[in-house]
C-alpha cells in the first residue's frame, strides 16, 4: 500500500508498523486520517514516537476510529471516565497484561482497539509483544482450521477482573461473561482470525473438560509462536494503537521495581459489524 501523507515503516512481515509524519497533537486531516487507519487495517498494530498528548487530544484522536468505552473494573482518571492510568511501580505484585490476551473480550461486543500512550519506561526492559491472529489461524493446518470454525468458547472476566478485590463498575456482583465462536472473520478486512485468549477464554462448549482444557492449551501455546509476533520498545511518549479484533499482546514486566507510566483509552466496535 502506498502513502502519501505518512511514513510507514513495517517492523515484521505480517504485524507491525512505526508510523512517522503524524503530529497527534493536531487534528489530522481527512486523507492522513484515512491513511493512518489504513496502516492500522494493513499492519494490525500501529506505533507512533514523540507524541506529547494532552488527555484531551488522546481521547479526540482515539474517538475518530469510535465511541469510547468504560473500562468494567478500572477506575478512570478524574475527568476523563475514558481514560484508566497503567502504573507500575516497586509496590505493584501484578502488572496489567502481562499473559497473552485480547482486551475485554469477556464483553458481549469486545472492543475495537486500544490505544497506549506511556509518559514514563524503564531505561531497559518493558517492552509489549504483539500477536497477528491472521497469521495464528493460517497457520494451523486445514483440518485444524475446519475444525474449529464453529466452535464457540465461553469468555469470562471474573478471574482476571475479580482478583484483588476489584468490583464491577457497571454493577451487579459479577462482571461480563459471553460466548464468542472460536473464528471469527474481519468486519473490514474480510480475513479470517482466531479468537481465544490465555485469560478470558474458559472452556469451549460442546466438549467434554478434557477435550476443551487440551485444545485450549494447545491453541495458547501456538499463539506464543515467535513467528507470530512483532515486540515494540518503548520511549517516552510513545504511543500503540492495536486492532483488538485481530491482535493479542503481552506486556513484558521484566524490570521490577522501575517504575512505568502511561493511560490508556479502549474505543467500542461497531455492534452491527460484530460477527
Amino acid at each position: 500500500m502506498e502513502y502519501q501523507t505518512i511514513e510507514v515503516t513495517k517492523l515484521t512481515p505480517h504485524i507491525g508498523a512505526e508510523i512517522g509524519g503524524v503530529d497527534l497533537s493536531r487534528p489530522l486531516g481527512n486523507q492522513q486520517f484515512q491513511e493512518v487507519h489504513d496502516a492500522l487495517m494493513e499492519n494490525l498494530v500501529i506505533f507512533f514516537r514523540d507524541q506529547n498528548l494532552t488527555h484531551d487530544r488522546h481521547k479526540d484522536f482515539a474517538s475518530r476510529f469510535g465511541k469510547l468505552a468504560i473500562h468494567p473494573a478500572r477506575d478512570p482518571i478524574e475527568g476523563h471516565p475514558e481514560i484508566v492510568t497503567i502504573h507500575i511501580d516497586e509496590n505493584s505484585s501484578n502488572a496489567a497484561g502481562e499473559d497473552w490476551h485480547t482486551d475485554m473480550s469477556c464483553m458481549e461486543v469486545p472492543p475495537m482497539g486500544s490505544m497506549l500512550r506511556l509518559t514514563e519506561v524503564p531505561p531497559v526492559g518493558g517492552d509489549t509483544l504483539f500477536a497477528s491472529m491472521y497469521a495464528a489461524f493460517e497457520r494451523l493446518s486445514p483440518a485444524m482450521q475446519e475444525f474449529l470454525t464453529g466452535l464457540v468458547a465461553v469468555h469470562d472476566g471474573n478471574p482476571i477482573f475479580g482478583r484483588n478485590g476489584n468490583t464491577p463498575r457497571y454493577g451487579g456482583a459479577q462482571f461480563p461473561a459471553t460466548e464468542h465462536p472460536l473464528v471469527r472473520v474481519h468486519p473490514v478486512t474480510g480475513r479470517k482470525m482466531l479468537f481465544v485468549n490465555y485469560e478470558f477464554t474458559t472452556c469451549i462448549k460442546g466438549l467434554s473438560r478434557l477435550e476443551s482444557d487440551a485444545l485450549l492449551q494447545m491453541l495458547f501455546r501456538h499463539i506464543e509462536t515467535p513467528e507470530l509476533h512483532c515486540r515494540f520498545r518503548w520511549q517516552p511518549n510513545s504511543i500503540a494503537f492495536w486492532d483488538n479484533r485481530c491482535v493479542q499482546h503481552h506486556a513484558m514486566w521484566d524490570y521490577f521495581p522501575v517504575r512505568r507510566h502511561g493511560y490508556r483509552v479502549t474505543i467500542e466496535d461497531d455492534r452491527a459489524l460484530w460477527a
